[in-house]
């Protein structure tokens, strides 16, 4: 019936040790690979199927969401000649939508004028839609976000040309 779990610990052990970066064992009613990087050591086990030669073995890199913030870009009032351009970021976590719905058309656009005041998406955090409105006046350059996306604190959005 293949291999027990303390059989698989102990070899998941010894491929760490080792220094190996892959084991595969490969019995009629089992298959186990064993794959060792600098992350955490993942293991996938599958019952082989009928016509299914190779089973797919993607890990998911681990991916940064951590986008570091520019202090000099977060008040309207700053010239400083390191960019012209405002960044505007999200006030909270939650999902990013460029119009009230989906049949209505973007809030904003690039190229678009905007004005103090003017709303420039809504950001859904637990079922409550808040719209997000510009503190400064100027030109849309950049979106930053796809609609639907998932947004972090302090995320880029727009990017406002101000001169």
């Amino acid at each position: 019936m293949g291999m027990d779990i303390k059989q698989i610990q102990d070899l998941i052990k010894f491929v760490s040790k080792s220094g190996v970066n892959e084991v595969s064992i490969e019995e009629k009613d089992f298959k186990i690979t064993i794959k060792t990087t600098e992350q955490p050591t993942y293991v996938t086990a599958t019952v082989p199927q009928p016509h299914l030669q190779q089973p797919v073995q993607n890990l998911p890199a681990p991916t940064a969401t951590n986008v570091p913030a520019n202090p000099s870009l977060t008040s309207s009032n700053d010239s400083d000649d390191d960019s012209k351009y405002i960044t505007i970021k999200s006030p909270m976590i939650g999902t990013f939508y460029r119009s009230s719905s989906p049949d209505k058309s973007n809030f904003v656009n690039v190229g678009d004028e905007i004005v103090n005041g003017h709303v420039l998406c809504i950001i859904e955090a637990m079922k409550l839609f808040n719209e997000i409105e510009s503190e400064v006046s100027g030109k849309i350059v950049k979106v930053l976000v796809d609609n639907s996306q998932p947004v972090e604190y302090d995320q880029p959005l727009f990017l406002v040309d101000v001169s």
